[in-house]
This record gives structure tokens, C-alpha cells and sequence, in this order.
């Protein structure tokens, strides 16, 4: 899985999810080049899920389903 910023350069890559005991381990690269691990607590999975309204909940569910964005194939890029 990676992770992109608003000019979507890749910000991390995520090449593992596991469990450890009661935490979420999240293994992977930032920036293509550091490695990293981090971990989530209980209190912060609950944390996290305040943060998200009904229709970001439903989003997230309809995200699984929704067609891969394409990426531009050279030149400048393409304005929305």
C-alpha cells in the first residue's frame, strides 16, 4: 500500500500490517528510502475512529470497490 501527498509524490510505503500482541505493526519505507515501523495502540485505533462522521465510514467502505486511478502518461500534468 502506498501513501501520496497533495502533489502526489510517494510519502510511504507500507509492506507489511501485522498484529503484535495488542498493537497494529505497520512496516514499510518513507520517501522510498527510510525504513520504518510503527505501531498503533488500542487508545489510538479508538482515537481514529472518532475522527470519522458516517459518510467518511461509508466512503471508506465504497473505496474497496471504486476503479483504479490511472496515472498520466508523460508530458505536463493533467488539470481537473
Amino acid at each position: 500500500m502506498k501513501i501520496f501527498g497533495s502533489d502526489n509524490s510517494e510519502l510511504m510505503a507500507v509492506s507489511t500490517i501485522e498484529r503484535n500482541g495488542n498493537e497494529l505493526v505497520l512496516k514499510g519505507k518513507i520517501f522510498g528510502a527510510m525504513p520504518m515501523i510503527a505501531k498503533v495502540r488500542p487508545e489510538e485505533a479508538r482515537a481514529a475512529l472518532k475522527l470519522l462522521d458516517f459518510r467518511t465510514v461509508m466512503f471508506l467502505l465504497s473505496l474497496l470497490f471504486r476503479p483504479t486511478v490511472k496515472k498520466p502518461r508523460g508530458g505536463a500534468p493533467q488539470r481537473p
